[in-house]
């Protein structure tokens, strides 16, 4: 058995990845999440966490939203975090800027979550054409979805998504990491 242990920012990243990864991840690897309160707590702890992870034959995936950061100084912050724990074969993906914009990156889906099948049509739209250009992916749902949540928006939306057409760059970089390291 191989394992996979992904370090997430906090319970919505991992609501989706329980969904999406059952359909990526091939039956001898088993998923572990480490979920951190914030990207604060994230960066104090992970280190430790993985330095005493005691199962053999585990590959580690940490995953970041950019939120206002820049993407490099983050990536590059949490790898030194990463070879501070002896995991420098650790992967590092940053969401560009939130969760949320994996969802924006797939209209068809967030109108079947919701049952509101206009906001499909938002596809075709160039503002969200490339969903990691938004910088508030997130209240950009708020404002077609008056109460969106984002806990509720993971469990909803995520088991409708199209794994192999989101318009997000950062989440088909992700689904990526994940397929290589599911394969190695």
């Amino acid at each position: 058995m191989r394992h996979l242990v992904f370090l997430l920012e906090g319970p919505s990243e991992r609501d989706a990845l329980a969904v999406w990864l059952p359909r990526w991840l091939p039956d001898d690897v088993q998923p572990h999440f480490l979920v951190f309160e914030g990207k604060q707590d994230m960066e104090k702890r992970m280190a430790l966490k993985m330095r005493y992870w005691q199962l053999p034959n585990s590959r580690f995936l940490v995953l970041r939203d950019k939120d206002s950061g820049d993407c490099h100084a983050v990536k590059a912050a949490l790898r030194a975090r990463c070879d501070e724990a002896g995991r420098a074969d650790a992967v590092v993906r940053i969401a560009c800027h939130e969760l949320e914009s994996f969802f924006l990156g797939d209209w068809p889906a967030v109108a079947q979550a919701f049952e509101q099948p206009r906001l499909a049509a938002l596809a075709r739209s160039a503002k969200y054409r490339d969903p990691d250009r938004i910088a508030a992916p997130e209240a950009e749902l708020r404002r077609h979805l008056p109460g969106y949540q984002k806990r509720d928006g993971a469990r909803r939306i995520a088991p409708h998504m199209h794994l192999d057409q989101n318009a997000s760059c950062s989440f088909r970089h992700l689904r990526d990491a994940i397929l290589g390291l599911a394969q190695g």
